[in-house]
């Protein structure tokens, strides 16, 4: 059956939505505003608003603000342009409007905070009655108007003589309920509209009944003159210390002049978690709108905090945080290029600046390296890494090695680090998070340089071979050696090498342990489930090689000892010593033979001096 067309059954009648004001200010407060305590910004972004459309009538004139509470109201006057009858009931009383959107002000829209018109709602989180009273400049003689907006969604208006209001402005009088006394009290007033105004560029001033104190009584330090540079310095880094309560490494002063921002980036102090974004204190036209605005710079900026006003960057509803538009894209990559220009500027002029900082943010921005290519370009050849040369850059030590090899974990580093340097082999320790992958990316910044893992017959090829007399003649010492290290999967052989202080050297990979730990494994487990599954990823397991340094003093007086029990405990000994220099964690058995080992031979000690 087709749908009937019942337009003409029933005239249909235009009518308006109700609004429960009580239940719109708890939406306010609970998805809204992160806190009651908005109601005082609100107030005072009313108030410069009201300034600034006065301004644009009377450019030259001398207003302010004024706020004032004595534990009973809350005040804030204000020198403004002012309301007249007919505003009040367009603006006052109409849910979502604001004066700004008046037809003279809407073309200078942009020179307002606010722009959403319910700011003056959020006084209904901590009073039930709202008074204005108000008197516009653009009509000397009109009367003052009295507005008094109640929380169950009325409101009165009338006009007052002249004298009630002597001059254009208006001033806003809430009575707290008893349970805002935490938002409300004059001390708690003060610091809101500190927190809120200390940057704002019209004069604010504070009275709890005493003597009126300002509240914003210099401008930022970025907007003053100092006598040198060094001055401006310690001033913005002062500025920065009093904001987020550290002593900042360095301070990056931002100047963005196509979108009116003005500010500083304040460098950590000290080492922050990879990917931890912190939250940056952001000013619109002085008003301050979020301490958490994390989305003004790119993730990889880390290491710094900023504070900074702007002029065209557009707040959300809440005036909480910023709108995700292309002018917050561009200023995000804007001050990003601004933070690489600074670390630029400091590896061409302050290298020691740029080492304390990659001392204290190594980890952080290794971890970005690894997935930003622009950072890996900029960062890579400064960042320190362990090498048989010492801590030292990549930069620095592909100078002088062309093939850079790097180990798979810190043991392995620990088992070579010494006779591959004596070796003249370049090796870079990359056990350490990120190391390794960053390593291997060298030859994209250093294309001359090749990297490549070190393998363990890579180190072997520069030992060299024993003749074959002294080989023949040590032939009895290494099978006993052999037979008494089988239990770890472990050869042994007889080669020199430098430095000739290292009695052994252990090769043994972290894979190749895993690796014979399967085979064990799949042994003990033959002919079950288990044995099915590791046999067909059984491989010819690799062995340790224990590689003796007939160099070595000891090493050439223990393969010629001719008592097997001797020998045996030797080996073992010089096999504990070996594993203990890869600093890898022992394993049981390897902690019993180097007790027993030590116990032995100090038994034949004794035994030998009685």
């Amino acid at each position: 059956m087709p749908l009937r067309d019942t337009s003409a059954d029933h005239a249909a009648t235009d009518r308006t939505f109700q609004v429960d004001l009580r239940g719109l200010v708890d939406l306010l407060s609970h998805h809204l505003y992160s806190s009651p305590r908005v109601y005082l910004r609100e107030l005072l972004q009313n108030a410069v608003d009201a300034l600034t459309a006065r301004h644009a009538v009377e450019p030259h004139g001398n207003f302010g603000i004024r706020l004032y509470a004595d534990g009973k109201v809350v005040r804030v006057e204000d020198d403004g342009v002012g309301l007249t009858e007919a505003d009040v009931h367009t603006f006052l009383a109409t849910i979502g409007r604001s004066s700004k959107r008046a037809e003279r002000i809407a073309e200078q829209r942009a020179d307002f905070i606010g722009q959403f018109g319910i700011g003056l709602l959020s006084c209904f989180l901590v009073a039930d009655e709202i008074h204005v009273l108000s008197r516009s400049a653009r009509t000397p003689d009109a009367p003052a108007v009295e507005w008094r907006g109640r929380g169950d969604g009325s409101y009165t208006v009338r006009t007052l003589p002249a004298s009630a209001r002597p001059r254009p402005g208006t001033t806003v009088t809430l009575t707290p309920r008893s349970d805002a006394g935490e938002w409300t009290r004059p001390q708690q007033v003060h610091a809101l509209a500190r927190h809120f105004g200390s940057l704002l560029r019209h004069p604010v001033t504070f009275d709890d009944g005493g003597q009126a104190a300002p509240v914003n009584p210099e401008p930022a330090p970025w907007a003053r003159s100092f006598p040198t540079p060094g001055a401006r310095s310690r001033a913005l880094a002062a500025y920065g210390e009093e904001v987020f309560g550290f002593a900042p490494l360095d301070t990056i002063e931002l100047d963005l002049p196509a979108v009116g921002l003005k500010g500083i980036a304040c460098v950590l102090p000290e080492a922050v978690p990879a990917g931890r974004r912190h939250g940056h204190r952001v000013h619109v036209k002085g008003m301050l709108l979020s301490e958490q605005a994390e989305e003004i710079l790119p993730e990889w900026a880390f290491f710094v905090r900023c504070v900074v006003d702007a002029e065209s960057l557009r707040p959300t509803a809440s005036r909480e945080s910023l709108y995700e538009d292309a002018t917050l894209a561009a200023v995000r990559d804007a001050l990003a290029e601004r933070l690489r220009e600074w670390i630029a500027r400091a590896a061409a002029s302050d290298p020691d600046l740029l080492g304390r900082f990659l001392q204290t943010h190594h980890l952080a921005v290794k971890s970005l390296a690894v997935h930003d290519d622009e950072i890996l370009r900029m960062l890579l050849p400064w960042l320190p890494f362990e090498t048989t040369d010492g801590h030292t850059t990549l930069d620095e030590f592909a100078r002088t090695h062309r093939t850079v090899l790097v180990t798979s974990s810190v043991e392995e580093f620990r088992q070579v680090a010494a006779i591959a340097s004596a070796a003249g082999l370049g090796v870079v320790n990359g056990g350490y998070t990120y190391d390794r992958e960053l390593v291997h990316r060298m030859p994209e910044i250093r294309p001359e340089v090749s990297v490549a893992d070190l393998d363990p017959a890579t180190l072997t090829a520069h030992l060299d071979p024993v003749d074959r007399e002294t080989e023949l003649a040590a032939a009895p010492y290494l099978a006993q050696a052999r037979d008494a290290l089988a239990v770890f999967d472990c050869d042994v052989a007889l080669r020199t090498f430098q430095p000739a202080s290292a009695p052994a050297l252990l090769v043994d990979s972290r894979e190749a342990r895993h690796e014979r730990t399967r085979s064990r494994l799949a042994r003990e487990q033959e002919g079950g489930l288990w044995g099915d599954i590791l046999g067909a990823l059984r491989q010819e397991a690799p062995r340790a090689q224990l590689i003796l340094n007939q160099l070595n003093p000891l090493v050439r007086t223990a393969v010629a000892i001719d008592e097997p029990e001797l020998a045996r405990t030797s080996a073992e000994a010089l096999y504990g010593q070996a594993v203990m220099l890869s600093r890898r964690p022992l394993r049981p058995a390897e902690s019993s033979l180097i007790n027993r080992s030590f116990l032995d031979l100090l038994a034949h000690a004794l035994r030998k001096d009685s």
